[in-house]
């Protein structure tokens, strides 16, 4: 005769004969039976083994017995299909393993010093909390002194590339700039070109300071700028300047010029030689001059832009051009000379001339 299995358990995965059975509520039997076995005495539920014989139809449910596992499962305890109680954890501290109370600070172990962290109160609200902890040491000292002197090492630095970035490029720009709107002044200001009429010439009048007068041009750099009137540092700021009481382009004398060693004018000058070629642009005519001397002087030695250069009392019987500009670079506790005289000229009707590619 078969024996009944609980609902959902698939046969072959239990044994035939049920493990307890447990009877319907407010239905207390007349008598015990040996299917019925009666409750130990300590009050636990066990339970009862396996019993042949007729199930009670009256039986609540009926709790097969695990037989026939999988070898893959191991085997359970009968109990496991009404839920092991799991077993109490032993904590070592005399506790029951019952889930502890909100953290505490770990106690301080024996020899451990403590220190209390004490705010210290002002007129104006708290101070920062100082400790013994928190105390500066010479070591903590010495590497913010060296941690601050680093951060101020390099932003200096920084500073001064960018300065030298805007002295060597940025100044360019601008001179470039300024010197553009030069030459169409200068243009303008010479109007036609027309050719040099026979007879006497008369001085040109020098204009005022500040005002374009002639173009200059080093071919060796391929360079050109517009020259304008006075060496004040308003005049020569963005273009080369003449010195007012010299002699004019083609005179006879000394026509001296002033220029900035950046790279926008003089950045180069120390490079002529002598035997190099310098142009200079007039209303009519254009002047070749040549390179014959530099030499570097002291600022104070003003004799160099004399009408005959380091001869402040001879009489000028030459045509020449002096440059003049800072020395070294960077600097100017000195001064660069370039000397050169006037090889021949050429009417501006001829074209550009030679030395200009013309």
């Amino acid at each position: 005769m078969d024996q009944p299995t609980a609902p959902g358990v698939r046969p072959g995965t239990v044994g035939d004969a049920p493990t307890a059975i447990i009877p319907k509520v407010g239905a207390r039997p007349q008598s015990r039976s040996a299917t019925a076995p009666a409750a130990p005495a300590d009050g636990l539920l066990r339970a009862a083994a396996p019993a042949a014989g007729p199930v009670d139809p009256a039986a609540t449910a009926v709790i097969p017995a695990v037989t026939g596992r999988p070898a893959s499962h191991p085997a359970l305890d009968s109990t496991a299909l009404m839920g092991a109680v799991p077993p109490v954890r032993d904590t070592g501290d005399g506790s029951d393993g019952e889930a502890d109370s909100p953290a505490e600070p770990p106690r301080p172990r024996r020899g451990e010093r403590v220190v209390q962290l004490r705010p210290e109160q002002l007129d104006k609200g708290y101070k920062s909390v100082y400790s013994e902890l928190t105390r500066p040491s010479f070591a903590s000292r010495l590497r913010s002194g060296v941690r601050l002197t680093g951060e101020v090492l390099i932003t200096f630095g920084l500073v001064v590339l960018l300065f030298a970035g805007y002295e060597i490029w940025g100044k360019s720009v601008i001179v470039d700039a300024h010197q553009s709107d030069l030459n169409s002044q200068l243009t303008q200001a010479w109007g036609p070109t027309v050719a040099p009429t026979t007879g006497p010439t008369q001085k040109p009048t020098p204009p005022g300071e500040g005002k374009p007068i002639a173009g200059l041009y080093i071919p060796k750099f391929d360079k050109h700028w517009v020259v304008v009137e006075g060496v004040t540092p308003d005049d020569i700021r963005y273009a080369p300047g003449h010195y007012p009481k010299s002699a004019l382009p083609g005179e006879v004398g000394n026509f001296a010029v002033a220029g900035h060693r950046i790279r926008a004018t003089f950045w180069r000058l120390d490079e002529l030689r002598t035997g190099d070629d310098i142009v200079v642009e007039g209303k009519t005519e254009w002047y070749i001059y040549k390179v014959y001397q530099s030499h570097v002087v002291k600022p104070s030695q003003v004799e160099v832009v004399a009408p005959v250069p380091m001869k402040p009392n001879a009489v000028p019987t030459e045509k020449l051009l002096t440059l003049t500009t800072c020395n070294p670079k960077f600097d100017n506790y000195q001064r660069l000379i370039i000397h050169a005289r006037l090889d021949h000229a050429q009417a501006k009707s001829a074209g550009p001339p030679a030395e200009l590619g013309g």
